[in-house]
């Protein structure tokens, strides 16, 4: 059964009209083509994962796009070689990078990737200690935790 109330939400039932009602209707589409934006939201999104750093000293930070696994290599990269670097994200906003090993030592920097652009930012607050290894997760929208590793 067609769950209209999923499709057409915050109205009366006495107001819902069916697509025969609307004189060209919605197209026919795939479920999976309304999320993200498909039906209702701003189409054209991006959706993607973002890796930073590695073992050794690096930069880079690689972008795989969800929708076809392309991998593109961000030209705005960390603000210096880093390795064991972790990560966290605000869904659909920005990820977060923080700490690491630079070749000069160990840091507490925190780099902003906002997804909208692809743009860097240091944060003015970094790590509360120099920290590598750490782990990173998120509650998306109130804050981004980095917790553990080597001091």
């Amino acid at each position: 059964m067609f769950r209209q109330d999923r499709t057409n939400p915050s109205t009366a039932v006495s107001n819902w009209r069916g697509r025969h009602d609307t004189p060209k209707g919605w197209p026919s589409t795939a479920v999976s083509s309304w999320l993200n934006g498909g039906l209702f939201g701003a189409g054209g999104a991006v959706f993607a994962a973002y890796f930073a750093g590695g073992s050794g000293p690096s930069a880079v930070v690689d972008k795989f796009a969800f929708s076809d696994d392309s991998r593109t290599t961000l030209g705005t990269g960390l603000s210096a070689g880093r390795s064991h670097v972790s990560g966290a994200a605000n869904s659909g906003v920005a990820a977060y990078f923080a700490g690491g090993r630079e070749s000069g030592g160990d840091v507490a920097t925190v780099e902003k990737f906002l997804f909208a652009d692809d743009s860097s930012t240091t944060l003015g607050a970094g790590l509360s200690a120099v920290r590598y290894n750490t782990a990173g997760a998120a509650n998306s929208g109130t804050a981004a935790y980095f917790a553990g590793g080597y001091e």
